[in-house]
């Protein structure tokens, strides 16, 4: 499955072709060196996984795409229809098989596989039978790129970032989690929209958990680099805290929303990953709020919790975390939530 239809059906006179297809260089003279190829996996070829896979090769971010999945199937179906398109994508290598061995040598390995909820199941049940998958999927992904950043988007996603992170022995830098980067997103379009701007200028953080207990920052949120709240105040202009909070609100609804409507997340996340993936492979040194081990950070000290913080990322994982201004109720909120996460960790059976 790893190769393509057309490789592989290549005998001795298609290579003798394929060779003989161009007039070779003079070999006297010596080649140029290339670069590196970059190689990205991703694990879980359900929506969300192939809305991640098919962003990244849209837009150009790596030479070689590692697809693993459970299902052959599905996997190789997903593989064959992306190979179908190498007319209308840049140059990539498409491997897909449900062996890790093809994930060797990756750059990122990004992980989306995960259970769903049975009816009736309790949430610490369903997060005990992800543990129990984590458990097959990350000393294996650990395995064939040592080297690598492990990015998981799998929910509920801190935890799980913490589970990979106990599995993979990696240092906790070279392990993130998607964390609020999306919820971030998703707080900006709203924010934009109740101004009539354009969302890539406002600058807007939603850190903490992925989830019920997230910390929208409106401290420091910015458009076109007026912070909001102070410009309001010093111009006299009304506003109400319940206004804020209905916003806020919106984010962590907007999901189940999308859910309800259409049964499942994709694009959004794809996009969402896709950046992170950006900023990593080609070391753009951004910030984003993605979850990190916050032990010692915002006065976070419980235990070693892995939550959304605003993150630098570059080639080697986390560089840093930024340094805000957080109102005491943000501080307060952010430790909060770092206490209902870790709460559900003590439960787990790692």
């Amino acid at each position: 499955m790893e190769k393509s239809p057309s490789s592989s059906s290549l005998g001795p006179m298609g290579l003798n072709i394929a060779q003989s297809f161009f007039r070779p260089i003079d070999k006297a003279a010596p080649l140029s060196p290339t670069s590196r190829r970059t190689k990205v996996s991703v694990i879980g070829a359900g929506n969300v996984g192939m809305a991640i896979a098919q962003t990244i090769l849209t837009q150009d971010l790596v030479d070689e795409l590692a697809l693993v999945d459970a299902q052959p199937n599905k996997l190789r179906g997903e593989m064959l229809d992306l190979q179908h398109a190498a007319a209308f994508l840049p140059r990539t290598k498409i491997l897909a098989s449900v062996d890790y061995e093809v994930t060797g040598g990756s750059d990122l390995c990004i992980v989306t596989a995960g259970v769903r909820q049975n009816s009736g199941e309790s949430r610490l049940n369903l997060l005990q039978r992800n543990v129990a998958l984590f458990a097959k999927i990350i000393p294996s992904v650990a395995k064939y790129s040592p080297g690598s950043v492990l990015m998981i988007v799998s929910n509920p996603v801190d935890v799980l970032t913490h589970v990979a992170w106990k599995l993979s022995g990696f240092p906790s830098n070279r392990v993130i989690g998607s964390g609020t980067n999306l919820d971030s997103s998703r707080f900006r379009f709203l924010i934009a929209d109740h101004l009539d701007v354009n969302a890539q200028d406002v600058q807007a953080y939603i850190m903490g958990e992925h989830g019920d207990s997230s910390v929208a920052l409106w401290s420091s949120i910015s458009v076109g680099g007026v912070p909001i709240l102070s410009f309001l105040e010093k111009q006299q202009i009304a506003f109400e805290k319940e206004t804020l909070e209905n916003i806020h609100k919106e984010v962590i609804e907007s999901a189940y929303e999308v859910i309800r409507l259409k049964d499942y997340t994709s694009w959004a996340i794809g996009y969402s990953v896709a950046s992170l993936a950006r900023t990593i492979l080609r070391d753009q040194r951004r910030i984003h709020p993605v979850s990190v081990l916050a032990k010692g950070f915002y006065g976070i000290d419980g235990g070693d919790v892995f939550l959304s913080l605003p993150t630098q990322l570059g080639r080697g994982g986390v560089l840093g975390v930024a340094n805000l201004h957080l109102t005491d109720e943000e501080a307060d909120r952010l430790r909060e939530s770092a206490s209902i996460i870790l709460t559900v960790q003590c439960q787990l059976q790692i």
